[in-house]
């Protein structure tokens, strides 16, 4: 769609807002914290940089294929500069809208579109993950990695190598549908399980149901759920978005829960979103509302409780990187660490540039593979710099990315899989 001046380039369906945009006062705070703006300190990839774009084709002034998409679509959408931004300005929602803008309305190349719909066909699918899991792990079995990173294009040679250990017995395993805490019930949850975590990250689902249910919480996870539309959402792909949020609220909003827990960072962001994607919706509005109002990180229903399960002491220094989605869209940032310092012994160090995007983004790792490489190993070299024992994060994405570019030999790990090891002795 190309624009002319006075006719906007946006089409009617939510286009990025006049007074959000107008909120910017191009103060250049959110420069520091821009993953793109570091790499290559270019103007157009930085969020003010990037708002002026969007304002220029609200105006009429330009279109949106060519240079407009390319500068959004080099975004990671990770939200530091709004947590920077001291003048409140919204980019998450203008970034939001913006993205199914493009998808609507810009033709991409073949090549991009049958990479980008084959992603979009596999991921959100747990039955078809599984199939993919046999398939990988005969791969790795066979050590074909070398080969194909010979041979392999890079988006492909990038997806590859994200591939994470492939365990068929946790791949195809079932979580109890409830688990019951010994002694007086606290809290009763509902879990996310989810469509990736659920099959390739199966082990922290786990740990989530033991640590909550040894701390006094009753944990009921549904079997018929599946994915929470998040990477859609942060994709652009609004159609996908909204039929995964019905479907995820339709599942969960009977359940007599106290909270709706999620243990994947991006997961949980889109989640506590589902009201704002909805809002014109009249059928599903106001119980996307409530539905929103109920999601919380595992981190916060933990450090909402008094510790009343025994920890074992683990002697470690740990380092904790802030997963995007969940220190910059939820705020949550004290919480994890709070609930890390009630294991004996451990030793809490945070990360210089902390405020980063380590390069996972969603799908941001897979569809622009040369960047997300640069901040991959740019994270490393800092993780490295603190010397830690190990490493945790509350988000799978950014467990793969960043297994990518670090040293074998310092674990990696979920917050709560280093807690149920301290409570249950399980690693």
């Amino acid at each position: 769609m190309s624009g002319q001046s006075g006719q906007s380039g946006f089409d009617a369906h939510h286009p990025p807002a006049r007074e959000l945009l107008d909120d910017c006062v191009h103060c250049g705070f959110c420069l520091p914290t821009c993953p793109t703006y570091q790499l290559w300190g270019e103007e157009m990839d930085s969020p003010r940089g990037r708002i002026y774009l969007m304002d220029l084709a609200e105006r009429g002034e330009i279109g949106l294929e060519g240079a407009f998409t390319e500068h959004i679509d080099a975004c990671l959408g990770c939200m530091a500069c709004v947590t920077s931004c001291p003048s409140g300005v919204q980019y998450d929602r203008l970034l939001e809208a913006t993205r199914p803008q493009i998808e609507r309305n810009v033709e991409r190349s073949g090549q991009d579109r049958l990479f980008r719909n084959a992603i979009f066909a596999l991921f959100p699918y747990r039955r078809r993950l599984r199939v993919a899991a046999v398939f990988g792990a005969l791969y790795q079995k066979l050590r074909l990695s070398t080969l194909a990173e010979r041979v392999l294009p890079p988006r492909l040679r990038a997806t590859q190598a994200l591939m994470p250990g492939v365990r068929l017995r946790d791949a195809f395993a079932a979580l109890p549908r409830r688990v019951r805490p010994e002694g007086t019930v606290r809290r009763r949850v509902a879990l996310l399980s989810g469509c990736v975590q659920d099959v390739f990250f199966h082990e922290v689902n786990a740990a989530t149901q033991r640590v909550l249910a040894a701390e006094g919480c009753e944990v009921l996870t549904p079997r018929d759920q599946g994915c929470c539309g998040a990477l859609g959402l942060h994709a652009g792909r609004e159609d996908h978005a909204v039929s995964r949020a019905k479907r995820t609220i339709a599942t969960f909003e009977s359940l007599p829960v106290d909270d709706i827990v999620v243990n994947v960072a991006g997961c949980g962001s889109s989640m506590k979103e589902y009201g704002t994607l909805l809002a014109d919706e009249d059928d599903w509005a106001e119980r996307a509302r409530r539905f929103s109002a109920r999601v919380r990180d595992v981190s916060e229903v933990l450090a909402d409780l008094e510790p009343r399960a025994p920890r074992r002491r683990i002697d470690a220094t740990v380092a904790y990187h802030d997963a995007c989605h969940l220190g910059h869209a939820q705020r949550v940032r004290e919480q994890p660490r709070q609930v890390l310092r009630t294991i004996p012994g451990v030793r809490l160090v945070d990360l210089p540039e902390a405020e980063l995007c380590c390069g996972s983004a969603g799908i941001y790792n897979m569809v622009q593979p040369e960047p997300a490489a640069e901040l991959g190993e740019r994270k490393a070299a800092n993780i490295r710099s603190v010397e830690p024992d190990m490493l945790v994060t509350g988000n799978p994405g950014c467990l793969l990315q960043i297994r990518r570019y670090l040293d074998a030999d310092i674990p990696m790990l979920h917050p709560v899989q280093l807690l149920d090891e301290s409570i249950n002795g399980t690693r």
